[in-house]
């Protein structure tokens, strides 16, 4: 998996994630990656999330779109560096247009440094945890985005 075509614009930063074939999609297809991301994250389990099934992003993490976990990772790793509490985000997808595998992820943040920062550290951390690596510690990992963040 990889993130492409990364914007900003009107408080909100972009990318598509691209996952190459043969790779898994979702999380129920990588056995122990939502315990492992819950534990490398435990803020996760705050998250919530408009999945029309009133599922809570941690219930929702044992079978969802592994772009969806990316957005979710991003979004607390901002959280732990300092951004307001109050943040979204989205991931789409249309196969039938993009080609299967290629997901569109958003999150808005009027620090666009602290964003992309935010999308690579977690696009880096998801990878970890699918190969069943330990991660690099995340409060450590929050620390150096927060002296990223735009002055």
């Amino acid at each position: 998996m990889e993130l492409s075509d990364v914007a900003a614009s009107a408080g909100a930063v972009s990318a598509r994630v691209v996952f190459v074939p043969g790779e898994p999609l979702r999380t129920c297809e990588v056995p122990g990656l939502a315990a492992a991301t819950l534990a490398a994250l435990p803020g996760l389990r705050g998250h919530r999330c408009d999945n029309g099934a009133g599922l809570t992003f941690a219930d929702e993490l044992a079978d969802t779109e592994i772009a969806h976990l990316i957005e979710h990772a991003a979004l607390e790793l901002m959280a732990m560096s300092g951004c307001s509490p109050l943040l979204r985000g989205e991931t789409k997808w249309d196969f039938a247009t993009d080609g299967r595998g290629v997901f569109r992820v958003s999150i808005e943040c009027e620090d666009e440094r602290l964003a992309r920062g935010a999308l690579d550290s977690s696009l880096a951390l998801v990878r970890a945890l699918a190969r069943g690596e330990a991660p690099a510690g995340m409060e450590a990992e929050a620390r150096r985005l927060r002296g990223r963040q735009s002055r």
